[in-house]
């Protein structure tokens, strides 16, 4: 059995890396989209925009629904 103090913060470090790639993905899509002169890469710049704000707003969820523990009996 793993220690509970381990899983806890390993699960917290998983919820936080999600977060940050989530706000650096975002980060990277507004500097494309100021940036960018032609409009694929302001449409690359959106979607990756999109993308890191849903992935902020899924991922911790799926992950604290599949790590939930079960109800005690």
């Amino acid at each position: 059995m793993t220690d509970p103090d381990a899983t806890f913060r390993n699960r917290y470090l998983a919820f936080t890396a999600t977060r940050i790639a989530g706000s650096a993905g975002a980060l990277l899509g507004l500097v494309l989209i100021a940036r960018a002169d032609a409009p694929l890469p302001k449409i690359i710049g959106t979607a990756l925009v999109l993308s890191a704000l849903l992935m902020i707003a899924i991922v911790p969820r799926a992950l604290a629904k599949r790590w939930r523990s079960p109800p005690a009996e």
